[in-house]
């Protein structure tokens, strides 16, 4: 890797989307600072077989965890290019069992899933104007149509989609701000979801399910779209379409 080498913050890296992602900048090139909170074992292990990244552990839900995290990727290397906030949790709730979601159900998925990008906009801000750099939210087809694991956590991406427009808006033209919004991803978290597996592959456009890779291929594509800023990409098959 070259001294000027672009260095790329991901967020919930430790497997999954975020792990493809992380995989993928480091194949173009990028150096990749990894996170997750409380997955050291996973996330040194994807450290060590990616030239040159590194792992931190963080909280991003929390204002100290994200400039923990961003402090540690600018003292480690000296820049930071772009941030990528993938971090996200969900459980399956039907809509319709509005008593199934306590308030500490709620509390969490807002707090990582909406306050998490926002506290990490904060606190990469400054270091982002200095490199003409971006940022990439993962949002949600859920966050664009009624659907999704569950009402708050399709609440959650709504507002992540909206706050990319925002954010695309307040800091511009030095930071572009765009976003991706998964369907249907093959995940270890997702794996066991039945039938919506079935349902997906027979009834999607693309007939198939998604994989982490598709997602990272298009946070690649957006890294590398000079005049992009404020989209919002669905990676779903076209799911939406239905």
């Amino acid at each position: 890797m070259g001294v000027n080498a672009r260095v790329a913050v991901v967020t919930g890296s430790s497997s999954g989307i975020g792990k493809a992602i992380a995989s993928r900048l480091s194949h173009e090139g990028w150096l990749v600072v990894l996170n997750g909170y409380r997955t050291e074992e996973a996330g040194h292990a994807l450290a060590a077989s990616l030239p040159g990244a590194a792992y931190v552990d963080a909280d991003v839900s929390t204002s100290d965890g994200a400039h923990r995290l961003v402090d540690a990727a600018t003292a480690g290397f000296g820049r930071l290019d772009a941030l990528v906030n993938n971090a996200g949790i969900a459980r399956q709730i039907p809509h319709r069992d509005l008593d199934a979601v306590d308030d500490d159900f709620w509390d969490r998925v807002m707090s990582v899933n909406l306050k998490g990008p926002w506290n990490l906009a904060k606190a990469a801000r400054p270091h982002l104007v200095e490199t003409r750099g971006q940022i990439i939210n993962n949002a949600s087809l859920a966050g664009l149509t009624a659907a999704g694991s569950s009402i708050p956590y399709a609440i959650s991406k709504a507002g992540v989609i909206h706050m990319t427009k925002l954010l695309a808006r307040a800091l511009g033209p030095e930071i572009r701000v765009n976003a991706v919004a998964p369907g249907y991803i093959d995940t270890p978290l997702t794996h066991d979801w039945q039938p919506l597996r079935e349902s997906i592959e027979a009834n999607s456009p693309a007939r198939r399910l998604g994989a982490p890779d598709d997602v990272a291929e298009v946070v690649h594509g957006l890294l590398t779209m000079s005049y992009v800023t404020g989209a919002v990409i669905p990676v779903d098959g076209g799911l939406h379409l239905l």
